[in-house]
């Protein structure tokens, strides 16, 4: 390329961006949109992607317009296209089985094609010459449905609009048989979904056979996906990237805050041997999707019974933008988990004699909060099988029923030892997650699910606090009738917590627990905190409420985390870490309280009181009718925009292009002098398209929005105050 053609290039960008309103030339050239031309973006405007199942004598072909997934039904079942409709890119590379299972110590391949012989792609001709390996299960039939409810939801709180249960979409059900073992069939499922760029895979095995058998192993998902980059070589500690392109998590998770912690065990990228014509020497690139368990799961099936897998959820990414990315994830979760849209305001009571519990919901109930749970620390025993005690309770629900609010508790399970042989036992070397754990499998664990079902089912608590549900411990002890040993520890263990969790969500508790059961009914867990800081001073602790937030929030919707106000002490501190008296830090429990509120979140207002003093009450009322008032948007998706850093304003965008409100604007200064100032918005995601108004309780002001959806906006932002502004 010449230096005259270059100069033209970059003096028609300069040119270009002058005549757009001033933009720098690099932000001229950006495409206006994120999808390609003509194309309706799913993220502002879902309604044209409908799951739909084609199929012929030798095809079948399960499609949304996002994503297509593609199987050969002759000579065998074999998924052979896996495509990102929107990107237009491949996903897969090779034919894998669909699925593998391990019976009564016997390895089968369960569907697939042999013969490829390069796996770096699949050509059609290619496709033609491929055979069935005899020593697979064959495809028998394929059936066709819609998704059925998984877990039975009773919606009793606010939840944001458009939300159904189960999701809308297509089903497919594609069953298997071995001559050899005619009477036992693996059944394998799929469900593609409306508007989202996802679908769900699980297995079935049924025993027809007058035997019992057993399930000793099964790998529910193995895919030959593109690799996301190809390098020749590796040095010292240097790891290979991830394909980027493709979601996958299960409902087989537990022990962290967030998706990769609670899938590490199950979910993996492996390197794939059989890929002889990788530019890596050493053929070590992750690119073989690998979906199984790593103990068992040891799983027994009687005569005429049957075993279902965890579910597997794979979703494709059209941008390795980090924002788009996040905005398809939050979308996934309100998708196929929408209680976690439920957000109720709460505050989290150190006290637990009826009497106190009966005048803080009274206090509740004044300010508009919606529950009181009681917490750790206040006394509480949910674990008591006392007639008396249960009796009391059971009033006191009654009661905050009557005024509108819900009632909860805490109980912790993990983190702490009961012994008598009841503990986890860690394989040599290992230990449990927190240090100590009692096994859900043991008689104490068994005994502790069945008090806390019925002192739900008893008093009719409204929530659920759950500290440490099980983290995926793996105990080597035998535990019959419940557990055999080490192989199916972590199955049964995690069985009994998602039966009790199912069990909660169908009678509509909401629960919050710090591990990532969502898919299996959990509401909420950690927005991602280290719990010291709330013992910091009062003003560091505003900084890291934003910070907390907006960096939790690229993978969780604002409901699906808490964060944490100490209105007393909470690890230490003193008074500087403290609010109480309420009345004497109103201004800072104000920055606390709108933090949280401006970023849709709700956080455990923990302490004695809401409020001490007739103003504090005002106060506190003033903000929760601020929050309701504007509460589908403030609880809608949210674009990261500067993060909290102490030196200037910081900011972000709720979007919704669904609501009357398409979005809101928050700012926060934490300085302490007023800061003016413009900032530079892109509305892309509000679904606005020429003009947009903000306007708040004392303006209103216009602005056309330029050919890439930004527009430039001034405020004034009082010291160390908030700014709002809705977006219409």
């Amino acid at each position: 390329m010449s230096h005259l053609y270059r100069s033209t290039v970059l003096f028609l960008g300069l040119f270009i961006g002058f005549q757009l309103g001033g933009l720098d030339w690099a932000v001229a050239f950006r495409q206006a949109s994120p999808v390609s031309p003509g194309r309706q973006d799913f993220l502002i405007d879902d309604s044209k992607y409908v799951a739909e199942v084609q199929k012929t004598a030798s095809e079948l072909v399960m499609q949304n317009g996002l994503i297509r997934r593609t199987w050969r039904l002759t000579p065998n079942g074999a998924c052979v296209a896996f495509d990102n409709l929107s990107s237009g890119k491949s996903m897969l590379r090779s034919i894998r089985p669909e699925a593998r299972v391990n019976i009564n110590g016997v390895a089968y391949e369960i569907g697939g094609l042999k013969g490829q012989p390069n796996q770096a792609f699949l050509t059609a001709r290619w496709l033609e010459q491929m055979k069935a390996d005899p020593a697979a299960f064959r495809l028998l039939r394929v059936e066709i449905g819609k998704p059925q409810e998984r877990i039975e939801w009773k919606q009793r709180r606010h939840h944001g609009p458009n939300l159904s249960w189960p999701p809308k979409g297509a089903y497919v059900q594609m069953v298997y048989q071995l001559k050899a073992l005619s009477e036992v069939r693996v059944i394998v499922h799929y469900e593609m979904y409306d508007g989202l760029p996802a679908m769900s895979k699980w297995i079935t095995i049924e025993n027809g056979s007058p035997r019992m058998i057993t399930v000793d192993r099964f790998r529910s998902e193995e895919l030959a996906v593109v690799e996301h980059t190809n390098w020749v070589e590796l040095r010292g500690d240097v790891q290979f990237p991830q394909p980027d392109y493709l979601h996958v998590e299960t409902d087989f998770a537990f022990g962290g805050f967030n998706f990769q912690n609670a899938n590490r065990h199950v979910v993996s990228w492996q390197s794939d041997p059989s890929y002889i014509t990788q530019v890596n020497y050493l053929k070590k690139s992750p690119c073989l999707l690998v979906v199984e368990p790593t103990y068992g799961p040891s799983q027994e099936i009687e005569p005429g019974g049957f075993f279902e897998s965890f579910r597997t959820y794979e979703l494709a990414y059209d941008s390795s933008e980090r924002e788009r990315q996040g905005l398809t994830l939050r979308k996934m979760y309100r998708t196929l988990a929408p209680w976690v849209t439920e957000n109720p305001i709460t505050h989290h009571l150190l006290k637990s004699k009826p009497a106190d519990v009966r005048k803080a919901i009274d206090h509740a109930a004044d300010v508009g909060f919606e529950a009181v749970i009681l917490s750790f620390g206040s006394g509480f025993n949910m674990e008591s099988t006392d007639d008396e005690y249960l009796k009391n309770w059971t009033d006191v629900a009654s009661y905050a029923e009557a005024k509108g609010v819900e009632l909860g508790g805490y109980s912790l399970f993990s983190s702490r030892s009961v012994g008598n042989g009841n503990d986890v036992v860690s394989p040599e070397g290992e230990s449990p997650t927190f240090g100590r754990a009692p096994s859900a499998t043991s008689d104490w664990g068994i005994e502790y699910y069945q008090k806390l079902k019925r002192f739900f089912d008893h008093t009719g608590f409204d929530q659920f606090e759950n500290d440490g549900p099980y983290p995926g411990d793996v105990d080597v002890t035998q535990r019959l009738p419940y557990q055999k040993g080490i192989q199916d520890s972590r199955w049964a263990q995690w069985k009994i917590v998602v039966e009790l969790y199912r069990h909660l969500r169908a009678t509509g508790v909401y629960i919050n627990q710090p591990d990532y059961y969502f898919m299996n009914g959990g509401n909420k867990t950690g927005m991602g905190y280290r719990e010291v800081n709330w013992s910091l001073p009062r003003e560091q602790q505003v900084i890291h409420t934003r910070q907390n937030i907006f960096d939790g929030t690229w993978t969780k919707t604002p409901s699906m985390g808490w964060m944490h106000v100490p209105l007393a002490q909470y690890h230490g501190g003193g008074a500087a870490a403290t609010i109480e008296p309420l009345h004497q830090h109103l201004d800072h429990y104000e920055r606390m309280m709108m933090s949280n509120f401006g970023m849709g979140v709700q956080a455990h207002y923990r302490g004695p009181r809401l409020f001490d003093t007739v103003q504090t009450k005002a106060q506190v009322k003033k903000l929760v009718d601020w929050f309701k008032e504007y509460r589908n948007i403030l609880e809608s998706d949210m674009i990261h925009c500067r993060r909290a850093d102490g030196r200037d304003l910081d900011w972000v965008l709720h979007v919704n292009p669904k609501l009357g409100d398409k979005g809101m604007l928050c700012v926060w200064n934490p300085l302490p002098t007023a800061i003016r100032k413009t900032l530079r918005l892109n509305l892309y995601y509000t679904g606005l398209k020429d003009v947009a108004m903000f306007s708040n309780d004392d303006s209103s002001k216009s602005l056309r929005l330029s050919r890439d959806y930004f527009v430039d906006f001034e405020v004034n932002v009082a010291a160390e105050g908030m700014q709002w502004f809705v977006i219409r």
